[in-house]
């Protein structure tokens, strides 16, 4: 298993603690937040800080707001409901970095929290910028990496910061490399991994660190359309990524020849134009002006038996439009297989996470991860620079 350096290890009583974490949380119409798990994530680290003495300081993003400083997206209704979860009042930086941001961290007593303004209000977080990292790194004494749904992107919080003051991991990210380890490190075939969603562009290097490792790939939704095209498909007004024909062929030869299995949609449920009911159609014969939004009945049953038997199962994605009812069933009736199911699934980041929760799938899972293009790098064996920055154990 991979080791990092633990907060455990380090000394904190009366210094400054520069602390990463992603409460990057859903948000209600009202401006509530919608779903707290991120926040209640942290809370073991944050106590443990804050038992420990240290003057804790917290940074996170919070949605897109591309380097602006769009108020939409501050951090306030976070800092309330981690006030709420803490039972103490959590004050929050009018910006993450700057003179007011500094005063008030050195103003922090011992067991205090300070919380700083979006991140992403600043284009230097996402650019890994030397002086926006620089600026970040002078608040604190000591960095914590608590966000594991953020390691796999080589920002200034997740690694610049970390370039410049010692770096531990929390409880949060331990626990994700301990159990997602039990998929990279002795794991119990036949080993299946279920992937849906989009920008398989992005996708494609993941999926081929999982040829090998994993005894099946079942893709659905969108991330299916590129490999049915590639074998002369017709997909209707499904939105097709295009350019990757030569990938798709480098993967699959690789898949044939390392014998993992790929299985994908053999029929769909069908969206057509100007219609709300749904139709039927074959995987590679979308009627003209229709669109593919869920894996149809025979897909299910494919997958279904693709899924006995399974030891081990990763999944990330929806296999649909799983937010519209019409095209939730495809996902909720692969899910479901695995309630009853033996073995050790993992359900791979937040998104992924609320969509079972309201699917009434949650229970499948023995462990839901934190973080989902971070898990999936993780388990397809890419190094993660967030992780990758600080010492081992």
């Amino acid at each position: 298993m991979l080791e990092k350096r633990s907060v455990r290890a380090a000394t904190v009583r009366g210094r400054r603690v520069l602390v990463r974490v992603d409460f990057n949380v859903p948000l209600t119409a009202s401006g509530e937040v919608a779903d707290d798990r991120r926040i209640a994530e942290a809370l073991p680290t944050l106590r443990h800080l804050q038992a420990a003495g240290a003057r804790t300081i917290l940074m996170s993003h919070l949605g897109r707001p591309n380097g602006r400083r769009d108020m939409r997206f501050s951090l306030r209704p976070v800092v309330h409901r981690l006030s709420q979860l803490l039972g103490q009042p959590v004050p929050l930086a009018e910006d993450c970095i700057g003179m007011n941001a500094l005063q008030q961290a050195v103003r922090l007593t011992n067991g205090g929290f300070l919380m700083l303004e979006n991140l992403r209000f600043h284009p230097g977080e996402e650019a890994n910028d030397l002086a926006f990292a620089v600026e970040l790194s002078q608040l604190g004494e000591v960095f914590v990496e608590e966000a594991f749904g953020t390691v796999h992107r080589a920002h200034a919080s997740t690694v610049g910061v970390a370039h410049r003051l010692p770096g531990y991991v929390g409880f949060l990210v331990e626990r994700e490399l301990r159990e997602l380890s039990r998929l990279t490190e002795s794991v119990e075939h036949p080993f299946a991994a279920v992937l849906g969603g989009a920008k398989v562009a992005d996708k494609l290097p993941l999926l081929e660190g999982l040829v090998g490792r994993a005894d099946t790939l079942l893709l659905g939704g969108a991330l299916a359309f590129p490999f049915l095209a590639a074998r002369g498909a017709e997909l209707g007004s499904s939105p097709v990524e295009t350019g990757l024909e030569e990938p798709i062929r480098s993967f699959l030869a690789k898949a044939g020849s390392a014998g993992t299995r790929l299985e994908l949609p053999v029929d769909w449920n069908v969206e057509l134009p100007g219609q709300t009911e749904t139709a039927l159609a074959e995987a590679e014969h979308v009627p003209a002006g229709a669109s593919a939004r869920d894996i149809g009945p025979k897909t299910v049953a494919r997958f279904t038996e693709a899924l006995s038997g399974v030891r081990t199962v990763f999944w990330n994605g929806p296999l649909g439009l799983a937010e519209d009812p019409r095209f939730a069933s495809g996902t909720r009736e692969v899910l479901g297989l695995l309630l009853s199911a033996p073995g050790y699934h993992v359900c791979a980041g937040g998104d992924s996470a609320r969509i079972a929760q309201e699917l009434g799938v949650g229970g499948a899972f023995q462990y839901i991860s934190t973080g989902g293009g971070a898990a999936l790098e993780f388990v397809a064996g890419l190094e993660l620079p967030g992780l990758a920055v600080i010492p081992n154990a």
